[in-house]
């Protein structure tokens, strides 16, 4: 088990840890839970780091647990929050829940003598009573211990309810609960978490008279500064209908030269030595970006599937080159017309014949058939790849890729797609 521990470590894990740790992973197995805020029906990349911590300690020969927060979510966690979360109602939490635990699946084995859990605090949180949360978890903490923990302290100014300064104490209650059902030792989470992390050990430390430990990860951003996980959309998902498998692609795909070896070592399962590797022929080939291509590969393969992953990777090089246009299946074709802008044709049109100036105004690469002609005439716009110049140019049933689509382009950036419908 210390392997878990230097792995971490190695791979950039590793933010703090609580004293006696290291000790503790000597004398053998150890079980662990990472909790997830069940706010949103999807986890997204910024959630992979606590995911992949829980993935090492499985590996390591340690129990991994995945605690939905089914309960806590009723509460909301101040931590990194400058305001208070919005409430939601307990059939959206419990709606969140189940599609999380449906994703933490990808990651984690639920079988073997070593097998993954996932449990929710709603089955124990909700029938909690009031008078015995305060008589057996309120009592053992002071309102200064409390106030000097980061999560309340940023927030004094501002203000904080009664219901988020107590999220620390119910969330310890959590710890407390594993420790005496499933003999849980360790919490991890992100840096950010420290403060309920140790009220956790705390907790169990005056009820049980026994250790727990705390592991925290950084909280990453990236090297020019920006939260990690964000795209100009917002967060990227991993629920295929919030962010397309091709996108997912493309963010790792544009990972920053500065950034790609520490997301290869916290995002994949890669040696560190291919990682070093990776990282110089990046050095040596810039252009090549083989250490971002492997970790999109490996990311995307792991969430969407090794399928989905290829046909993702078919599409970008259409896009941008090492594939003949000619050769693209239905498949890849498919994969494009859910990420460019996209007209519908009617099969009797294009049998009939279509002129190419109408099809450019109707993809919305010419804003009108005057801009379409004159493009045309410029040599600005290509049709399945090759190159266009005569505005008089008709489009038949013979151009069509895998029977079905037409790929537009206008300059080096710019496309578009028809394709037949029915």
């Amino acid at each position: 088990m210390l392997q878990f521990l230097t792995q971490l470590t190695a791979r950039g894990f590793v933010q703090d840890a609580t004293p006696g740790l290291e000790d503790r992973l000597r004398k053998g197995p150890i079980t662990g839970y990472v909790g997830f805020d069940p706010t949103a029906d999807s986890l997204h990349v910024g959630n992979l780091v606590p995911v992949m911590g829980l993935a090492w300690l499985q590996r390591a020969g340690g129990t991994p647990i995945a605690l939905v927060g089914g309960g806590t979510a009723m509460v909301g966690d101040p931590s990194g929050k400058r305001s208070e979360r919005p409430m939601l109602s307990v059939e959206q939490i419990d709606a969140n829940a189940a599609a999380m635990r449906a994703q933490l699946g990808q990651f984690l084995s639920f079988e073997g003598a070593n097998a993954a859990r996932m449990v929710n605090n709603a089955d124990w949180l909700r029938r909690v009573t009031l008078m015995e949360f305060l008589r057996d978890t309120g009592k053992h903490f002071t309102l200064s211990y409390m106030l000097q923990k980061e999560s309340v302290r940023s927030r004094m100014e501002t203000g904080i309810s009664y219901t988020e300064f107590s999220y620390m104490l119910v969330q310890a209650y959590d710890f407390w609960h594993l420790f005496r059902t499933e003999r849980c030792e360790l919490q991890m989470g992100g840096s950010d978490q420290w403060g309920n992390i140790t009220a956790g050990t705390e907790l169990v430390a005056r009820r049980e008279q026994a250790q727990a430990h705390g592991l925290v990860f950084p909280l990453l951003t990236t090297a020019a500064g920006a939260k990690f996980g964000k795209s100009e959309a917002g967060n990227v998902w991993l629920d295929p209908a919030r962010t397309s498998p091709y996108q997912f692609y493309q963010f790792w795909l544009n990972t920053d030269d500065r950034d790609v070896g520490r997301c290869l070592g916290l995002f994949t399962f890669l040696p560190m030595q291919e990682i070093d590797a990776l990282l110089g022929d990046l050095a040596t080939n810039p252009g090549q970006r083989s250490a971002q291509r492997r970790l999109a590969e490996d990311v995307t393969a792991r969430v969407h599937g090794g399928e989905t992953t290829r046909r993702v990777i078919a599409a970008s090089r259409v896009l941008f080159g090492g594939t003949d246009i000619g050769s693209a299946d239905e498949g890849t074709l498919e994969v494009l017309a859910g990420e460019l802008p996209l007209a519908t044709l009617s099969r009797p049109e294009v049998e009939a014949g279509l002129g190419l100036v109408d099809l450019l105004v109707s993809s919305g690469l010419a804003a009108s058939k005057a801009d379409a002609r004159r493009g045309l005439q410029q040599r600005g716009y290509s049709l399945n790849g090759a190159q266009q110049h005569d505005p008089e140019r008709r489009v038949t049933a013979a151009d069509l890729l895998a029977g079905r689509y037409l790929l537009l382009q206008k300059g080096k950036k710019n496309y578009a797609l028809a394709r037949v419908g029915g």
